[in-house]
């Protein structure tokens, strides 16, 4: 075990977090967006602007050429960061900055390829120095997750893992069990982007994933707006939103209209999550 000076990782602050919004009687807002989006510089305001805007937890998306769980908006949104040449390095930058700019907790959205070619121990020890409470590993089976939670406990690191509609219940107790943090529930088989409902398999998903674990369970994909907010908030711990928000930066004719915009949509968002 290592000592509790090596913990500097955020996981903590997560916990916290969830339960505030918890103990609030209404469900934590967790924002999504893609570091090195639109710029790395842009991509860092953005995030700042959806804390400020009233997101509790933050997701930063490591970009990757071959995003399977992400839809066109956000593969839109990677391959403009790719092309501009973001590195790990950005990616951690942006963490530490908007963590030590608004101290929400912040975690790296990422699939496993980058990790494992950065190396597990370095990402793990960097992630944490730059105050990250964790990450969201979509890609990563639990069976082979044993080194990557090794080092995530070592530094106080939160290891989220995905479930879907199609997961049985022994593999939903399997998941949750290495899990720590949260859950992430994906509301329903298919990629991320915005929809027209979530629907009641996300309903049932939470409640066959809470029957397994006292984690947090919060619900992401296609959730674009406030009244579907209101209604994942409805029987989730939080509501993920990613697309939704990059859309607007995609589609503003500049950065500031662009922070604004997002901004404002965490602030609605913030309003729908509140359950009275």
């Amino acid at each position: 075990m290592s000592k509790a000076s090596e913990k500097t990782g955020r996981i903590q602050l997560l916990s916290d977090t969830l339960a505030k919004a918890k103990s609030e009687d209404r469900a934590a807002l967790v924002a999504y967006l893609p570091a090195g989006f639109p710029t790395v510089d842009g991509g860092i305001e953005a995030v700042k602007a959806v804390i400020a805007g009233g997101a509790d937890v933050v997701e930063v998306g490591l970009p990757h050429s071959d995003p399977v769980l992400d839809g066109a908006i956000i593969q839109t949104a990677d391959d403009i960061a790719l092309r501009g040449g973001v590195k790990i390095a950005d990616v951690l930058r942006t963490v530490r900055e908007a963590h030590a700019a608004t101290g929400a907790p912040v975690l790296v959205m990422t699939y496993w390829n980058p990790i494992d070619r950065y190396g597990v121990e370095r990402f793990a020890t960097e992630l944490a120095a730059a105050g990250g409470a964790g990450c969201i590993l979509p890609d990563l089976p639990v069976q082979e997750s044993a080194l990557w939670r090794e080092h995530a406990d070592k530094h106080g690191l939160a290891t989220v893992f995905v479930v879907a509609p199609s997961s049985k219940d022994e593999r939903l107790a399997t998941i949750t069990a290495a899990g720590s943090g949260f859950v992430y529930a994906a509301s329903l088989m298919g990629v991320t982007g915005t929809r027209e409902s979530v629907g009641h398999e996300a309903q049932e998903l939470v409640r066959r994933t809470r029957a397994t674990t006292e984690l947090p369970v919060c619900v992401g994909l296609g959730v674009s707006n406030a009244v579907q907010a209101k209604e994942v908030a409805g029987f989730a711990d939080g509501v993920i939103v990613g697309s939704a928000f990059v859309k607007l930066l995609l589609e503003a004719p500049d950065l500031p209209a662009g922070l604004a915009a997002v901004r404002a949509l965490a602030g609605e968002l913030a309003e729908g999550v509140r359950r009275s």
